[in-house]
């Protein structure tokens, strides 16, 4: 399997980069739309294997497809036992993400 040119790859991360602004905006609006302008984002990423970076993957739920905005279709809570952040989503999937030590 041939390795794909880099320039291809910068193309496909703007592409996803776009999708997730585009499904950001119409989220409101059409939520429908906005599963599958993350669909598409995630399908172009496993197609050219490229990573997401840590920003959009806290975006969305890897369950049901939306994209997340606190207070509107998600719900924060902080676990200081277990030092973590968890997102609760409208489909009852829940993410935990560690709570980042302070820089000293």
């Amino acid at each position: 399997m041939r390795k794909k040119p880099g320039f291809l790859l910068q193309v496909v991360r703007e592409r996803i980069e776009i999708l997730f602004k585009l499904a950001e905006k119409e989220l409101k609006a059409h939520p429908e739309r906005a599963r599958r302008y993350v669909s598409l984002a995630r399908k172009l990423g496993m197609r050219y294997n490229v990573r997401f970076p840590r920003k959009l993957k806290r975006k969305f739920c890897k369950r049901c497809g939306t994209v997340w905005i606190p207070g509107y279709n998600l719900k924060v809570r902080l676990n200081s036992r277990k030092k973590v952040v968890e997102y609760r989503c409208e489909c009852g999937a829940v993410r935990c993400f560690p709570i980042p030590a302070k820089q000293k």
